[in-house]
């Protein structure tokens, strides 16, 4: 009996872009993060909300919401009105659970959801879009730099400057290409 291998999730520190970015590579070749339900069970508890189970049809819903929260944040990151059918669809989602924030000890927020449902799962992470793309964060939604990635990502750095959704992915792979493309250059012989 072999064990079935899945790519590596590609966590960030925003639940809604990291959620997104369980679709990567999209202008290149796309790499379902999720492709089965038991994956997506795998991603909620890792991002902290943990559910007992997943079906077909529940993973059909949560990419629906991803790509729904994907498109929002491409709109913002390009200044563009938001769509509205993606627009509805979040706002569904967002209200079709029951979750509630929790304070922990150390003063930060986790969540404790109603049923342990995708659906109470899946409301959370349509809120955490909800207040991103509305300006209630203090941050500025971004597109990744690399050509195939263009992962939306949510950018809290100090200048607000950030390229990459991931430095470790996109953003190295990418000056590697540039530093070889130079090496290239400078040992060609001269014409």
């Amino acid at each position: 009996m072999s064990v079935e291998q899945f790519p590596e999730f590609r966590l960030g520190s925003v639940l809604a872009t990291s959620f997104t970015g369980t679709l990567t590579e999209r202008c290149g070749e796309p790499l379902e993060r999720i492709p089965v339900p038991s994956r997506l069970v795998d991603w909620l508890a890792i991002s902290g909300l943990a559910v007992d189970s997943c079906t077909e049809s529940q993973l059909d819903h949560a990419r629906e919401l991803r790509e729904s929260i994907h498109a929002t944040a491409t709109a913002v990151a390009n200044q563009n009105p938001l769509p509205a059918s993606a627009v509805r669809v979040i706002n569904a989602y967002s209200t079709h659970g029951l979750a509630s924030a929790i304070l922990t000890t150390e003063g930060s927020r986790d969540w404790r959801l109603g049923s342990a449902s995708v659906e109470d799962a899946l409301s959370v992470i349509a809120a955490d879009a909800i207040s991103i793309v509305s300006g209630e964060r203090d941050g500025r939604m971004a597109l990744c730099a690399s050509p195939t990635c263009r992962a939306a990502f949510f950018d809290t750095s100090r200048s607000r400057t950030r390229r990459w959704c991931d430095m470790n992915t996109c953003g190295n792979r990418e000056k590697k290409a540039r530093f070889l493309a130079n090496k290239r250059k400078n040992s060609s012989p001269a014409g």
